[in-house]
Order: structure tokens, then sequence, then C-alpha cells
């Protein structure tokens, strides 16, 4: 017979009475991460164009540009870039730690690279119909956005040490 595991419970008990990071605190590394991604978007394709040039792959003429709205490798380096990011800070991109919060998984203690990524693509549902995905933080329970919702995570506040004094 099989019978119904309830483990997520027990991550649910862990995190419990943690503190919710606030919109402008979200938001705010939000724009940092948008910021770095650009900026080191602008960093690697400045190393690799002459490569492309020389294999072919681009033409002279032809630029390579940083734009969500213009093509979809900005697309898909800003899915990358806050999946990978959020995947190796377990929950920390460069903006979130800067503003002192967190991605923490409502399932597993670490974060995985399926649900960093599941939430990096989350983003774009969030955009979605004028940014509703994002307002949604003021009307569903524990602030939880389009995105959190998507990869069963929750956004917290971390107490650093001097905080705690």
């Amino acid at each position: 017979m099989t019978k119904y595991d309830s483990h997520e419970t027990a991550r649910m008990l862990a995190i419990h009475g943690s503190e919710l990071a606030s919109f402008y605190r979200r938001a705010g590394a939000f724009i940092l991460d948008l910021a770095f991604a650009a900026g080191l978007f602008a960093l690697i394709t400045s190393l690799i164009e002459p490569l492309l040039l020389k294999q072919g792959w681009i033409h002279s003429d032809q630029d390579i540009v940083f734009a969500l709205n213009k093509n979809w490798y900005s697309i898909a380096w800003i899915v990358l870039y806050f999946g990978l990011a959020t995947f190796i800070g377990n929950g920390k991109t460069p903006g979130k730690w800067i503003l002192g919060i967190r991605i923490v998984s409502l399932t597993h203690e670490k974060i995985s690279l399926w649900h960093s990524l599941e939430r990096a693509l989350g983003y774009g549902y969030s955009l979605l119909e004028f940014f509703f995905g994002f307002i949604q933080f003021f009307i569903y329970p524990n602030r939880r956005t389009l995105h959190d919702r998507v990869a069963e995570t929750i956004v917290i506040r971390e107490i650093r040490k001097k905080e705690k004094i």
C-alpha cells in the first residue's frame, strides 16, 4: 500500500516565522541584478565578438546588443543569469546579497538548479499582463509573486550579525 508522504511539512516548519522581504528590497535587488546582468553581458560579448566575427557567425555590420525586447539571446541571457546566480548563491543573486534578502525553497533546504531556472523563467510570466505577476506580491499570502508560486519559493530577509544587536 502506498501512503502519502508529507515531507514538505518539515521544511515549512523550518522556515516558519522567517521575516519576509519587503517589496522595495525585492524591487531594488531585481534592478541591481538587471544592471549586473547587462554589464556582464557587455563584458562577455566584447571578449567573444572577435571570435564570432572570425568564425563568420556574425558580420562586421551587426551589433550584439542587450535588449530584452529586440532579440532572443538577451532573454536567454537573463534566464541564465538569474537561474545560475540563484543556484550558485543558494538563493542569493548579487542584488539580493547586497540588499540582505534570499530566495528560499518551500520544499527543499537548498534551492535546486531546476527551481532556480523555473523561477527565472517565471519572471517572464510576472511581466505579462502589465506586471500583474509582480503586483501579486500585495495580494497573495506570504508576499508571493507569480514567479514565487511557480517555483514554490518565498523571499526572506536575512538578519546580518550587526543587525542582531
